[in-house]
């Protein structure tokens, strides 16, 4: 230090934390010993034993010693003088604190794994000879193919926890189960219960990363058109993205779809996937990084808020963006450990099929608005995941659509049902993307509200005579459409659950309670019918949330009645379909 003193900056920050960095002798910015990370690409060879790194400790220790004994006055090195550029003087330094009753040793950055292994089998031979257990904090070792991370994170509301890559199906399983146990152990929860009583997950990712254990050996460097087959097939199965995903969907999410950024994202991921080298083919690992990372991007141009992340696949940028990943980021944490490992069993299933046999249709399909209409309610969700189902069957990975049940219920809970004259109504939830609102002057800048007041339920109406029968809700005629098998009918119906101060369209009112009606064309009278209220129907507020399954479950009940149809004579508006929703009733417009 220019002072010959080392003050630490004020804070209960640990000591590496609070060093005087800008008290060092000054040096020039192209002499400045900047300490980067090494290329992932390079060979690597296996780390020395423990034993023969502190034997190499010993030696030198030994080797210092004989020097300082020998050497009459050790040599003090001369301060630079001004403007003189001080590039030979260390600025790495090993820090130790007594903090709370423990000693903390602040790592410092390293270039190398094996310079940090070096300082860590020192720290351990120090504290060994002192009986004095120790904590280390600080940098982390350099990224390594030879280290397993395992990190714990924690985020707004949830642990964020990394758990180390897996070799083989077995490893999967257990650090799957040992996962979900321990964090039930700690009183953490996978599932959470909203006011209304509804079961939803907990909002965190349940992120998967596929890659390989080295750049080199990642299959998506190895094969690009592995992960051309990947995004062209879930594009094509809006199951793949809506099913395993959370309450928030759509262009402003955390994982939107390629086709829910631009219009013509489609078209110039055609063009992309042409460009792609075949399987019988070498190519450049940065190719692939070129071709894709400026199509999977959400509405703003994020690459990391994008269904397929490909941040860490081979960014040319950075060496910790060369690291040969994928992440998939359509994935929230399911509450049960056999539920997340049924959706990784599914995914490398689909890695091996199109390993064995690449997916290369002619055209990616243009859903359009038949995405956020049809795909958004639970029956055609479940047939199209009974479509990727059969097509893995068929390709050998016996895989089976009951395994996926859980799934289904878990995302589309039932909120009731009622028969009438042979007649079943089923009423579920169904998916509504969210509207991210525009900027707004807050408390410490700018704020985006979401816009959730707006829901949307699915009605399936089986044994029904379409000729006779109509369905009302509220008054207007849902437009049911016939799921191929012969009576069975289903529909979404879109409305305002509540009203908050920030939403899109504040002058409509909430349309809860919703009153179903069955009603027989030939005598205009309303056979019988059902209702969905949103809160309690009795007025009654809940200041808390549900303290378990039970109570949400008995909440969740309280809020449909299997009676409740409208009384008199009733003649049924005709069918009003909208060209561009044809699934969907949506009282907003009524």
């Amino acid at each position: 230090m220019r002072t010959g003193r080392c003050h630490l900056v004020p804070g209960d920050s640990p000591i590496g934390y609070r060093l005087p960095i800008d008290s060092q002798p000054w040096v020039k910015e192209s002499n400045y010993p900047h300490v980067l990370p090494p290329d992932p690409m390079q060979p690597v060879a296996p780390l020395p034993a423990r034993a023969h790194i502190a034997a190499q400790l010993s030696r030198r220790r030994e080797a210092s010693a004989a020097a300082h004994l020998t050497d009459a006055q050790p040599l003090a090195s001369a301060a630079p003088a001004h403007g003189e550029s001080a590039d030979d003087i260390s600025r790495l330094a090993m820090c130790a604190e007594p903090r709370d009753g423990r000693l903390y040793v602040f790592m410092p950055p390293t270039r190398s794994l094996e310079d940090y292994v070096e300082l860590l089998v020192a720290v351990e031979g120090a504290a060994d000879a002192l009986a004095l257990p120790v904590i280390l904090e600080g940098y982390e070792p350099p990224k390594d193919p030879r280290v397993t991370v395992f990190r714990v994170t924690p985020d707004p509301g949830v642990i964020e926890v990394n758990v180390h890559p897996a070799k083989s199906w077995d490893e999967l399983v257990e650090r799957s189960i040992h996962l979900y146990e321990a964090a039930r152990v700690s009183r953490l929860s996978t599932e959470k219960f909203m006011v209304d009583g509804r079961h939803t997950g907990t909002g965190g990712g349940n992120h998967f990363v596929l890659g390989g254990a080295t750049p080199a050996d990642s299959p998506f460097l190895r094969r690009p058109d592995l992960l051309a087959s990947l995004i062209a097939y879930w594009h094509n199965h809006p199951s793949l993205s809506y099913l395993f995903s959370g309450l928030f969907i759509g262009p402003s999410s955390q994982a939107p779809r390629v086709d829910e950024a631009r219009n013509d994202s489609l078209y110039e991921l055609e063009l992309a996937f042409k460009q792609m080298p075949e399987a019988s083919k070498e190519s450049l690992p940065w190719q692939v990084d070129r071709l894709l990372r400026n199509l999977l991007i959400d509405v703003t141009g994020n690459t990391h808020r994008a269904e397929f992340c490909v941040d860490k696949l081979y960014s040319p940028d950075s060496a910790t963006g060369r690291l040969g990943l994928l992440e998939l980021r359509a994935f929230e944490m399911p509450p049960h450990a056999q539920m997340s490992l049924a959706q990784q069993l599914l995914l490398r299933a689909l890695v091996a099929r199109f390993w064995k046999t690449p997916y290369q249709p002619d055209r990616l399909a243009r859903w359009g608005t038949e995405l956020h209409d049809r795909f958004m309610l639970p029956h055609f969700v479940a047939q199209d995941l009974k479509d990727v189902i059969e097509g893995t069957r068929d390709a050998g990975f016996p895989l089976e659509f009951e395994w996926f049940a859980p799934h289904l219920e878990f995302r589309f809970p039932r909120h009731g049902e009622v028969t009438v004259r042979g007649m079943t109504l089923e009423v579920r939830h169904a998916l509504e993307p969210w509207h991210v609102m525009g900027e707004e002057g807050a408390a410490g800048g700018a704020v985006r509200f979401v816009d959730s007041s707006v829901e949307r339920l699915q009605v399936k109406l089986t044994g029904m005579a379409p000729d006779r029968y109509r369905l009302t809700c509220n008054g207007e005629t849902v437009p049911l459409q016939n799921t191929g098998t012969v009576g069975e009918f289903v529909a979404g119906i879109r409305y305002r659950a509540w009203q908050p101060p920030h939403c899109l369209h504040p002058l409509i009112p909430v349309h809860a309670p919703l009153v179903f009606d069955l009603v027989d064309t030939w005598t205009q009278r309303s056979m019988g019918g059902c209702q969905y209220h949103v809160t309690h129907p009795g007025g009654r507020s809940f200041d808390t949330f549900p303290v378990n399954a039970f109570e949400a479950e008995s909440r969740r009940l309280a809020r449909f009645f299997g009676f409740g149809h409208t009384p008199g004579k009733i003649n049924p508006p005709p069918v009003n379909t909208n060209p561009e929703f044809p699934f969907t009733l949506d009282l907003r417009r009524s």
